[in-house]
């Protein structure tokens, strides 16, 4: 019979043991907009970026599509 050659600690034993799950993440529905979105961030919407369910920036592009890439540079 296998024995241990260290002694398991209590803290390793119990994280071994819980049946603690990945849960969803909430999600609601935005009564201006009628978007589902993330709590607590910012979304987009046909282009405006909307936050707390207002406007907070109009025509909203992100940094990176806005540089476009130069296959030129060499």
């Amino acid at each position: 019979m296998a024995h241990p050659k260290r002694r398991t600690s209590s803290a390793t034993r119990n994280k071994r043991r819980s049946h603690y799950k990945l849960t969803p993440k909430p999600v609601t529905l935005c009564a201006n907009t009628g978007e589902l979105h993330l709590r607590h961030k910012a979304y987009v919407v046909d282009g405006d970026l909307y936050l707390n369910g207002k406007v907070a920036i109009k025509d909203y592009a992100p940094v990176a599509a806005a540089a476009p890439l130069d296959s030129d540079d060499e």
